[in-house]
């Protein structure tokens, strides 16, 4: 075995060794600040020190480890991705992105190599945003976008986000910690940039028979909680055209959200969580919240979605005699990644001769969040019908090995343009 194909086993052993890590039994559930992601951090610094870097653990959590450049003054190439999953997940989501990097650095080690910049490799202790509904927390933190009112939010078991990272992070005071989270930790001159290595959560790739992909742009997303109030009653006595049933209320805008979603070309909407109360088999509904997902590369079709679908909602709201709630959580805008970046991606994947396949990301990264602050870059992997946020979330060794070779060659071209 040579060892390139050596490299590409070593990081997929440690994916399935960090697949097994779960806050649940017989399923990959890792979220936010719990004792499965104590055990992940505690597993990938100890991989961390063996590549010679140094480790540290920011206020939220996030894991960190820095390969030193030639001098101590040397600017910053982070690299990256999470470490939490969601609930029932794949074992790539993430972690790939932290061990192929974590791989380039542990080969440069082994060849007693430093280059004209430092490496950072994070993984964040937050993406997803599964325990508290707010995602990109890690990346957040080390931008300094943090919304420090979030620090009061709680999860389904009451326990707050300031309360769960000062027993994940071990941070102090609530005010202290708040401090922290808004004080980014690089400032913007010290970074080369960021750059991110994950599957594809799609089926192009594979679909063009090639191993990896350079990501133009990732596409805006809005989160919202959508409510329906009506009036609970018994299944048997009332009529049909007397109820205020918020379930059929509901369903009916569910509909709408996938007929509009339909009606506009590159539009993904979801509703993946539905909460009904009394959530009785003989009794109506009387209230009822959603979850929804919206996404395009386009901000502005996004946004007018959007109008449409709380239009659509307040209409169906006003007919069933049930109250409408739309409350949006979040929103980010698209981001373009850095042509600078991505063109030393395109030179990196030529130079191992195959074809330089550009496609949007549909879903979100820390990337997006880490562009507030530097340029970005993210290198896809082709993985199996494109599934994701799934157990049967699959990528090959052979497309990992190429990953690492195409990242590795990236590092050696901008440390090629760092020394002209």
């Amino acid at each position: 075995m040579n060892s390139e194909a050596a490299t590409a086993r070593i990081v997929m052993e440690r994916c399935d060794i960090l697949g097994g890590i779960s806050e649940e039994v017989g399923c990959l559930t890792r979220p936010f600040a719990t004792k499965a992601m104590q055990r992940v951090n505690d597993t990938v610094a100890a991989w961390m020190q063996e590549a010679g870097m140094r480790v540290t653990r920011d206020a939220i959590g996030n894991l960190i480890g820095r390969y030193e450049g030639r001098s101590a003054a040397a600017k910053t190439l982070v690299l990256g991705s999470h470490l939490d999953s969601v609930r029932d997940a794949g074992r790539y989501d993430g972690p790939l992105g932290v061990m192929v990097a974590l791989a380039c650095v542990q080969r440069l080690h082994a060849r007693g190599e430093r280059l004209p910049f430092a490496i950072e490799v994070v993984g964040f202790a937050d993406e997803e945003g599964m325990r508290f509904s707010r995602s990109y927390l890690g990346s957040r933190a080390i931008t300094g976008t943090f919304d420090s009112t979030w620090l009061e939010v709680r999860d389904e078991h009451d326990i707050s986000m300031a309360e769960a990272i000062r027993a994940f992070s071990g941070s102090a005071e609530p005010q202290e910690l708040a401090e922290a989270l808004r004080t980014p930790r690089w400032l913007r001159e010290e970074l080369l940039g960021y750059t991110e290595v994950h599957i594809e959560q799609g089926p192009v790739l594979e679909e063009m028979g090639l191993p990896v992909g350079v990501v133009t742009a990732i596409t805006g997303q809005t989160r919202l909680r959508i409510g329906f109030t009506g009036m609970a009653g018994h299944a048997g006595t009332v009529p049909m055209s007397m109820r205020r049933d918020a379930f059929s209320a509901a369903a009916e805008f569910v509909l709408a959200v996938e007929g509009i979603a339909r009606s506009m070309p590159g539009l993904v909407a979801t509703v993946g969580q539905v909460n009904v109360k009394p959530g009785v088999s003989n009794v109506i509904a009387g209230q009822v919240t959603l979850s929804l997902d919206v996404r395009h590369q386009d901000d502005t079709i996004r946004e007018q979605a959007l109008l449409e679908m709380e239009a659509r909602g307040r209409d169906i709201g006003l007919a069933r005699y049930v109250t409408f709630v739309w409350q949006p959580l979040e929103a980010h805008d698209a981001v373009p990644c850095s042509t600078y970046l991505t063109q030393l991606f395109v030179r990196a994947i030529e130079e191992v001769e195959y074809p330089v396949q550009r496609l949007p990301s549909g879903a979100g990264h820390d990337a997006a969040i880490m562009s507030t602050l530097t340029g970005m870059a993210m290198l896809f992997v082709r993985c199996k019908g494109g599934i994701s946020h799934n157990p049967t979330e699959s990528v090959t060794s052979e497309d990992t090995g190429i990953a690492i070779d195409v990242l590795e060659r990236f590092i050696k071209l901008l440390a090629q343009e760092a020394r002209e």
